[in-house]
């Protein structure tokens, strides 16, 4: 059984507090892009785990696909599976990557071996995994409270605008990208700023991120103007990671300075 588990941008990112648990409450909107992974499952004799495509970090036994089987596994009589995932979305680039990767899994086991588990359910299971994680169940537009996994509705609808994806070959770890941020809360939340129209994103919707990353990378501020300058309504860094992204009303051609980067395009 395949899955293409799909990652995702925030429209915004506020960071509002830090937990007394470590972690930090935050306020985004996560927003379900195309670009994504190749995840395979079939039933074998003994558990497997193999990959190709992009280099993944850490041991097999840590990776995320393998530890949500294992999840499932403790509370059911799985059989062994032979796991393949063929790995195409940049690691450390804020597109949650890693972590559509284990919900799709739970997704995969559920629906391959009937385990009847509903939306919420498989929820809980991912936050086990990755703050990330539980979006990727519903892989929908939400409005992201708390640690990214409490979920609201949220009328955001980007169908029908194009997208560009700069990944400059930069990895930016979580610890990395939190240890500069300096938690505040805005005057105006960010679910009332999505309710502008797109137009006005620009200059109100920020990544908090971008305050303190920019000046230590500032190739990242760079690809941000050069989205603007190629015609870009909005753009921004996603997520804690190095991916840029701009989003346009029309085709964009994908500026030459981005030829020795990874770049996707489409349309939302």
């Amino acid at each position: 059984m395949l899955a293409f588990p799909s990652c995702k941008i925030n429209i915004g990112l506020r960071i509002i507090e830090k937990r007394a648990d470590g972690f930090h409450n935050l306020q985004s909107c996560f927003y379900p892009v195309a670009w994504g992974d190749i995840l395979e499952v079939i039933p074998s004799h003994e558990f497997r785990f193999s990959s190709s495509g992009l280099s993944i970090p850490g041991s097999s036994q840590r990776n995320l696909c393998v530890r949500a089987y294992e999840l499932l596994k403790a509370d059911f009589e799985l059989p062994p599976v032979q796991l393949h995932l063929h790995k195409v979305v940049p690691i450390g680039a804020g597109l949650g990557g890693g972590s559509a990767d284990a919900a799709f899994m739970l997704k995969l086991v559920n629906e391959q071996f009937g385990l009847a588990l509903d939306n919420k359910s498989l929820e809980d299971y991912a936050r086990q995994l990755g703050s990330d994680c539980a979006f990727f169940i519903q892989n929908r537009p939400l409005y992201c409270l708390e640690k990214g996994d409490v979920f609201s509705p949220i009328q955001v609808d980007l169908t029908g605008y194009y997208i560009l994806l700069v990944y400059p070959n930069l990895a930016i770890s979580t610890a990395e990208a939190y240890a500069g941020v300096h938690p505040r809360v805005p005057d105006v939340s960010l679910f009332e700023q999505l309710q502008m129209p797109m137009d006005a994103w620009r200059g109100n919707i920020q990544n908090d991120f971008e305050d303190s990353l920019f000046p230590k990378y500032p190739i990242l501020l760079q690809i941000k103007q050069q989205l603007y300058d190629a015609g870009a309504i909005y753009a921004s860094m996603s997520g804690s990671g190095s991916t840029v992204y701009g989003i346009f009303n029309a085709p964009v051609i994908v500026p030459n300075q981005f030829v020795d980067y990874r770049v996707w395009k489409g349309i939302l």
